[in-house]
């Protein structure tokens, strides 16, 4: 079963250079989190300071009452073991078999008999796809297979902590799908705690229960996923559509000359797209962290986005209108937001 993470005041800086400053949230037990941010803005840091791989500048990082930042090494060494991580490329020892590169945790840090790693390698093995794979050399498989293979290396401690660092970079958007689905289907199956960092805006809008972004040195906005996808704050909007307007510049902030020119000129962002349905499990089954599509919205009076929650599609780039159902009618005047909330998040067609 995972456990909570709780952040507060988390600073990192590499000599005078501030990565990012007083990070503050609370990654909820069991549920699936997503943190998101320009390039540069240290989200793989904010990942290796969780694990305790870096020491922060100030802050605490609580983990079943433990603050992380001031445990001895014993310690902390003890409370890794509730983790596992996904890196990017998988970092998987290339002078291994992708057998030996899942058992190599169960070898390191358990005194396990060979027979009982052997079962708990096919397991996992198993789990991710990789079913008669166990021979073969890192160097002779795909960027997914290598991928996989590293998620089940992850898994093989059994974590209760999940940390899965782009999972997305250099597969193609089918393999893609495919690896969004698996993380649904294990949190569905394992209960643990996941936190992904990606660009792929994508997977962000149909697969966590919570999004956060790093932007400009700061975490700019953490919440429940309908949250952040109905929000009008200028980054927040930017940023999950995609868009060169905006207070984001190639540079991460644009300066004051080029915002001014976007005012003169009259641009502004597109209206907000349909928030989609979140991705569901293979079985049907209901994870611990979903919701019913368009709670949050209602409890908090916010009408999202017209045609939200009628379609997985739902805002996807390169879906065409008439692929989702037609969008709501608009409210009456006079109706309350969150009766204009409920209309637009009925029943999924």
């Amino acid at each position: 079963m995972g456990v909570e993470i709780k952040v507060e005041g988390l600073t990192k800086r590499f000599g005078s250079q501030v990565i990012w400053n007083d990070v503050t949230l609370t990654l909820p037990a069991g549920e699936i989190s997503v943190m998101l941010g320009p390039s540069g803005t240290g989200k793989s840091v904010f990942l290796k300071t969780l694990v305790g791989l870096l020491k922060p500048d100030a802050g605490s990082i609580m983990i079943q009452g433990r603050d992380l930042t001031h445990l001895r090494e014993h310690d902390l060494y003890e409370i890794r073991k509730l983790f596992g991580v996904l890196f990017q490329d998988g970092a998987l020892f290339g002078s291994m078999n992708l057998y030996d590169n899942v058992a190599f945790p169960l070898r390191e840090h358990t005194r396990k008999s060979e027979s009982d790693i052997r079962s708990v390698v096919m397991e996992k093995m198993d789990l991710v796809g990789l079913s008669g794979a166990e021979s073969k050399l890192p160097g002779e498989i795909s960027g997914g297979m290598r991928k996989r293979a590293g998620l089940a290396r992850a898994l093989v401690l059994d974590p209760e902590i999940l940390l899965i660092d782009e999972p997305d970079s250099g597969l193609d958007p089918v393999r893609t799908s495919y690896i969004n689905q698996l993380f649904i289907d294990l949190n569905a199956q394992i209960d643990a705690t996941f936190l992904i960092v990606t660009h792929d805006i994508n997977s962000t809008r149909t697969v966590p229960d919570n999004i956060g972004l790093l932007y400009h040195k700061h975490l700019a906005m953490f919440g429940p996923r309908e949250m952040l996808l109905s929000s009008e704050e200028p980054v927040v909007r930017q940023f999950l559509n995609a868009q060169t307007i905006g207070p984001i510049g190639m540079s991460e902030e644009k300066d004051a000359d080029e915002l001014a020119a976007e005012a003169k000129s009259g641009q502004e962002l597109p209206p907000l797209p349909p928030i989609p349905l979140q991705l569901g499990t293979s079985d049907g089954t209901t994870r611990r962290g979903e919701r019913p599509p368009g709670e949050w919205c209602r409890k908090n009076g916010v009408t999202p986005p017209p045609g939200s929650f009628q379609s997985h599609n739902a805002g996807v780039p390169g879906v065409r209108a008439d692929d989702a159902p037609a969008a709501p009618t608009a409210p009456v005047a006079g109706t309350s937001a969150e009766e204009t909330a409920a209309d637009s998040v009925g029943e999924p067609v």
